[in-house]
């Protein structure tokens, strides 16, 4: 079975939906920021319905304040912007130069990234000092970013906190911030003053992900699903030879952890707009506009797929799809999901990024000339929206600081919150769950209230 799709959605259907849904927003951000003490670290995920945090790296810092900024975006409340802004000037400089980590994209964009868009946009007034503050850490972070890099035969990436030997399919999300950094015109110098391109290894490593974290039903190895995502790709480094794949947050290195599947849904669609805004002579040292927009709809379109067909009909999937226990679910498949089952986790995070995500590549489609395809893949993201946008998943207690209930951050580690009385965890919410659902709902808001299309860079 895969999602039901509803085909009669649209974002004006889902716009009463949407205002409940930041009503509630608005009080799990008060929440959170009157109760929250920033001595504590970084809040990750809900315990008990209170954020707390979990040391690993700093990477939902970015969620935190920026949930705040969208929030402003959504009701115009000044108090909103006035935090996310607040938090930006404080918290976020470690971020803007931090090397040793692969989510510049998650927490810079969703911080001064979006503080820079609402004031091109106009929603808060220009001030040009503080638009060069913003443009500078954005130009910063995306060298910062770049510069950690791992060359291999084809090209190269930018590895994760695992090390040079190691990429995860979540980066290709964070390439963001390398397209943002070269649009405002900015470079990594190296040695020598050698300089070098953010775009070529935006495209470097949307490459090497597209061949080595995806699979294409091709025959790579035995468990070759087209659609199916490797979380991390393990490469030689004496070499530059790729060697297997590997999973940290999903069951194993052949199965299929659904928030990776998510992130290379989302991140390969939302370059794939971006590219829309570049000029073929830009695009031509690499290979030229057809040959990348190839590679990227390839991976978007075989990871969407994979999404549609291995959810529940209502949208939402299981942690992973190929977890121990999955098959004391029976046909879960052809049911709407059960959080509340005794055998595996759904996660809604993973849902909250991919519906993102199917929306861009139905609407990158669409305004390609594809309605058909294009259409399945906008609605799908829709109906997996209007899950999430109700109960079970959406949280209505004022006593509850998480915005969207089921979300699952490391099952293999153990670190999710299981519920007296349960066999697994539910019930609870993560930074990143609530502020990609904040990005899905503003979409839909403006899109219902025919205000700009909403994305990372300027077109």
């Amino acid at each position: 079975m895969a999602i039901k799709i509803n085909r009669n959605l649209t974002a004006k259907k889902l716009l009463p939906k949407v205002e409940q849904f930041f009503h509630l927003s608005g009080q799990k951000i008060l929440s959170i920021e009157k109760e929250w003490r920033a001595s504590k670290g970084t809040p990750v995920f809900t315990e008990k319905g209170k954020y707390t945090t979990r040391g690993w790296t700093e990477w939902t810092q970015g969620f935190q304040f920026g949930s705040a900024i969208l929030q402003f975006d959504a009701t115009g409340d000044q108090k909103y912007l006035d935090i996310g802004y607040k938090g930006t000037l404080k918290h976020m400089a470690s971020h803007v130069s931090h090397v040793g980590v692969h989510d510049h994209g998650f927490n810079n964009i969703s911080t001064y990234g979006n503080l820079r868009r609402i004031m091109r946009e106009g929603k808060i007034p220009f001030n040009s000092r503080e638009i060069d503050f913003y443009e500078l850490a954005l130009k910063v972070s995306g060298a910062v970013q770049a510069a950690r890099w791992t060359s291999i035969p084809a090209g190269g990436f930018i590895y994760s906190f695992n090390g040079p030997h190691s990429l995860f399919v979540d980066t290709i999300r964070s390439l963001r911030v390398l397209a943002v950094s070269h649009q405002l015109g900015h470079s990594l110098m190296g040695e020598k003053d050698k300089k070098i391109s953010l775009l070529e290894r935006l495209v470097q490593h949307a490459k090497a992900t597209a061949d080595h974290c995806i699979y294409y039903g091709k025959g790579r190895d035995h468990y070759d699903i087209c659609g199916r995502t490797a979380h991390e790709s393990i490469f030689n480094l004496n070499d530059g030879s790729y060697r297997c794949p590997n999973s940290q947050q999903g069951y194993s290195p052949f199965s299929t952890w659904t928030r990776g599947l998510a992130w290379a849904i989302c991140g390969f669609s939302e370059e794939l707009e971006f590219f829309m805004a570049l000029k073929d002579k830009e695009l031509k040292p690499f290979g030229g506009r057809k040959k990348l927009n190839n590679m990227m709809l390839k991976a978007a379109r075989a990871t969407a797929d994979y999404y549609i067909e291995n959810s529940c009909v209502d949208g939402v999937p299981v942690w992973d799809t190929g977890a121990a226990n999955i098959h004391y679910l029976g046909d879960y498949l052809s049911k709407r999901s059960n959080p509340y089952n005794n055998y595996e986790p759904v996660d809604s995070s993973s849902a909250t990024i991919a519906a993102q995500g199917l929306i861009r590549l139905g609407n990158y489609l669409i305004n390609s000339g594809k309605k058909a395809s294009g259409s399945k893949y906008r609605q799908a993201g829709l109906t997996v929206a209007e899950t999430l946008l109700d109960e079970p998943y959406l949280s209505t207690s004022s006593k509850h600081q998480g915005l969207v209930l089921h979300s699952i951050y490391h099952r293999p580690n153990g670190w999710d919150y299981v519920p007296r009385g349960k066999k697994i965890p539910c019930g609870e919410s993560s930074m990143w769950g609530d502020y990609h659902a904040r990005e899905l709902a503003l979409m839909l808001l403006r899109e219902a209230r025919g205000e700009s299309y909403m994305t990372f860079f300027d077109y």
